[in-house]
């Protein structure tokens, strides 16, 4: 694997997640939707969340842009970012996300292991995303202090 890609999902991913908590703690304004969000996602984008439902890219900018400024202690962690492959203008890669005091999941203080399907283009486009919950007693064992 080359590391230059690497490096380039690593940053797209935690600039993705640094959008969120920017977002739903109300540190960056509505006029910066477009550009911070919806530009990194193919129209196509599937989705599928711990609870098991393929989310279309309408449905989830619509539940995140009214979410707006909705969470002020809302934090997320990245950890364990890796390509898995790279092949034919695509990179599949998985990462953990933990989140701490996420109003909308319970438990509000989660961890959930991510596959994501890029289009390897520049920039990287999120084709699709499917997310699982990580073990119970790993994220119990998780002091959560980021």
């Amino acid at each position: 694997m080359n590391n230059s890609v690497q490096v380039r999902v690593r940053i797209e991913i935690e600039e993705l997640h640094e959008f969120f908590c920017s977002w739903f703690t109300g540190k960056l304004p509505k006029s910066d939707f477009e550009a911070k969000f919806l530009a990194r996602f193919s129209p196509d984008l599937g989705f599928i969340p711990p609870a098991g439902r393929l989310l279309g890219l309408k449905d989830i900018s619509s539940a995140v842009f009214a979410a707006h400024a909705s969470n002020p202690d809302f934090r997320i962690q990245i950890r364990k970012v890796v390509v898995q492959r790279e092949f034919d203008g695509y990179i599949l890669a998985t990462y953990e996300e933990w989140q701490r005091n996420a109003l909308a999941s319970k438990p509000p203080d989660n961890g959930r292991i991510a596959t994501v399907l890029f289009s390897s283009g520049d920039p990287l486009k999120w084709l699709h995303i499917h997310e699982t919950w990580l073990p119970e007693a790993i994220m119990a064992a998780d002091p959560y202090a980021f």
